[in-house]
């Protein structure tokens, strides 16, 4: 008897294909509901409606299809107990060998603007969170997918193993059944309690070599089901990934992403950047990035926000670095990257789709914060000072400050012609923060701006970047002593603009 595979799913990417596949290569039967079933027809493929096969009509507008002892006998029946395959011959069952079901789109719809609660309670999907769970928990006889992604993998896993998924396959798959029902689960109660409830969980793409440092295990996790960011970045060539590689990435990412309009390189050094530039091409951009700390920058971690071409990639080969990565990677330019057979490069199509919170780990529990996502608008910002800042020197004050916005606290960053020149992270003060990014600029300070990611508490920072050259500060303000470093400002001729947001990252 041919085997069976049911079909049942609101996303009906690569259904067609998948299905014709089992129907011609591999010979199963095929049963479906609803619009599934329409689909199949529609396509020329032989198809089985649920309400035929377990001889009880669809009712309540479809919501009782697949709730029923036909299918979820054959779902959960165990192959190798004898009882369980007696009650299928005695209540004509077929055992089902495949399940394909996902499920309402309920996230989708509660993000649709103006969505009723009556409408969103539509989209609760109950029989497909049946069937996947029943299915996942019976991995060790049949096989679920609930991800169009797995379809083309799975059609592998059956030619190579004379038709069977392996156990492996079949228990990986279980999980992401159970994965997709519980971020399902947990997106409804997060609607109907109007708090978001949270979770961690998520499937293990790989185990990585060690953590942060070699005596500590590691291993990347994707959450929800279906691959994005740096789990659907394509890795042209290079070394396996490491643990400190993906944080580092993520970090170039967070900054390449503020840079949209105009080509712009970052470089990396333990989340830290140790160059960022703006360019009239991508290669120009990517040599003053470097230029601005070539010492720093061995080693580093690349971020460019446009392809790599031929004349960027010779750049790229002239220094050890660890990552590159952009939206896309040209032949040649591949060619020439090649040389370089260590160094992982990466493409990832969108740079700036990031998460929407952030979590953060600590001792009985883990907090969760909004993304600091907040676009710089110097419409909002005010000039404090008699000197007001020309046009460029605003263009260059928020260039610094969308750098600044992802330094380690304290930040203080000193650019000119839209490129770092010092950096400051991470100091126990900000005054410590100013002078490593003011030495660092040296002489080329006199004319440049400064900027700071929290406010200045006294005016020490204001008469130090004066004494180093710069003409213009950005500082949120907020302090009970901004009148001092304002006083100090006019004094000394320098323009101060304050944003009224800080960015502090710890």
């Amino acid at each position: 008897m041919a085997r069976l595979a049911l079909l049942s799913v609101s996303n009906k990417t690569g259904l067609i294909d998948l299905a014709r596949r089992l129907v011609e290569e591999f010979e199963f039967d095929l049963i479906s509901s609803g619009g599934t079933a329409q689909a199949l027809k529609d396509a020329g493929l032989p198809v089985t409606k649920v309400a035929d096969y377990t001889g009880s009509p669809e009712i309540l507008g479809g919501r009782v299809k697949t709730l029923h002892p036909r299918i979820h006998g054959g779902i959960l029946a165990r192959r190798d107990v004898a009882q369980d395959v007696a009650d299928l011959e005695n209540n004509q069952i077929r055992p089902i060998d495949l399940v394909v079901v996902n499920l309402y789109p309920f996230e989708e719809t509660i993000a649709k603007p103006g969505v009723t609660l009556a409408e969103a309670v539509e989209q609760i999907d109950i029989g497909g969170p049946a069937m996947l769970r029943a299915s996942s928990k019976n991995f060790a006889h049949l096989t679920v997918l609930c991800d169009p992604a797995q379809y083309d993998e799975y059609l592998q896993e059956l030619r190579q193993n004379n038709g069977e998924a392996s156990l492996e396959f079949r228990q990986q798959a279980a999980l992401k059944g159970f994965l997709h029902t519980a971020n399902y689960d947990r997106a409804i109660a997060s609607y109907l309690a109007g708090t978001p409830q949270h979770t961690l969980s998520g499937t293990e793409l790989q185990s990585l070599r060690y953590g942060e440092n070699p005596h500590q295990s590691a291993a990347w996790y994707q959450t929800g089901t279906t691959a994005t960011g740096w789990a659907a970045a394509n890795k042209l060539q290079g070394k396996e990934l490491s643990y400190n590689n993906l944080v580092d990435l993520e970090a170039a990412r967070r900054i390449i992403a503020e840079f949209a309009d105009t080509p712009a390189a970052t470089i990396i050094k333990h989340t830290n950047p140790c160059g960022t530039a703006l360019g009239d091409t991508i290669v120009e951009a990517y040599q003053k990035a470097f230029n601005a700390d070539a010492t720093s920058a061995f080693g580093g971690i690349v971020a460019l926000n446009r392809p790599i071409d031929a004349a960027t990639a010779k750049e790229l080969t002239k220094t050890f670095l660890e990552c590159v990565v952009a939206p896309e990677c040209d032949a040649e330019a591949q060619q020439i990257l090649a040389k370089k057979s260590n160094v992982r490069v990466l493409t990832l199509a969108d740079l700036s789709n990031g998460p929407k919170t952030l979590v953060k780990q600590i001792a009985g529990g883990f907090l969760v914060q909004a993304a600091d996502d907040i676009v710089a608008d110097t419409s909002q910002w005010q000039v404090v000072t008699q000197v007001q800042p020309t046009d460029d020197q605003l263009e260059e004050l928020l260039f610094a400050w969308k750098v600044c916005k992802h330094v380690k606290s304290n930040a203080i960053v000193v650019t000119s012609d839209r490129t770092t020149l010092g950096v400051g992270a991470g100091q126990m003060n900000r005054v410590g923060s100013a002078k490593i990014a003011l030495e660092q600029a040296g002489e080329k300070a006199q004319g440049a701006i400064l900027a700071s990611d929290g406010f200045f508490p006294f005016d020490d920072t204001v008469r130090s970047a004066a004494a180093a050259g710069i003409t213009a500060i950005v500082q949120p303000g907020g302090s009970r002593n901004d009148q001092d470093s304002i006083k100090a400002a006019n004094e000394l001729g320098l323009a101060m603009v304050i944003t009224g947001v800080r960015h502090f990252l710890h």
